[in-house]
């Protein structure tokens, strides 16, 4: 009968996580996952951090960026794997988040449609770019640099 390893090096976690070494590395620089240190200086991570990786992964591949993982993560133990429930939790958080970029995307399809049509092609005279342009009146030049705008 086998014993299940509860440590795994930076190799063996790279490996069972589908990640480069690389990524592991990266993701203990920036607090994500946690190791301890043997005596020969090596990092051995608790098998929890796997759960963390699919964790971290899942996250990004929902769009969410690696500082808006790290709150969520921030909230567990340094040996702790996120349950069920915290991934419900955090895409509950999320859910607004991935709603207001969709809308902005929306709206950016929108007005790239409506701007093909326009023909102006100058961002001078764009009214959706560069809607009131107030400088463009004073003429062209840096003239906040010169300070007679």
């Amino acid at each position: 009968m086998s014993v299940r390893k509860l440590e795994l090096s930076v190799g063996e976690l790279a490996e069972r996580a589908g990640i480069a070494p690389s990524a592991v590395r990266f993701y203990e620089e920036q607090g994500l996952i946690f190791s301890r240190r043997t005596a020969g200086n090596q990092r051995r991570f608790h098998r929890a951090m796997l759960r963390r990786v699919a964790f971290i992964r899942a996250s990004q591949t929902a769009g969410i960026p690696l500082s808006v993982i790290a709150e969520v993560l921030a909230e567990l133990g340094d040996h702790e794997s996120p349950s069920t429930q915290m991934w419900e939790a955090a895409s509950r958080r999320w859910i607004d988040d991935i709603n207001e970029r969709i809308a902005l995307l929306e709206n950016m399809r929108d007005m790239i449609g409506s701007c093909v049509g326009c023909g102006c092609l100058s961002l001078r005279e764009c009214h959706l770019l560069n809607p009131g342009d107030e400088m463009n009146k004073l003429g062209p030049g840096p003239r906040r640099l010169l300070r007679d705008g």
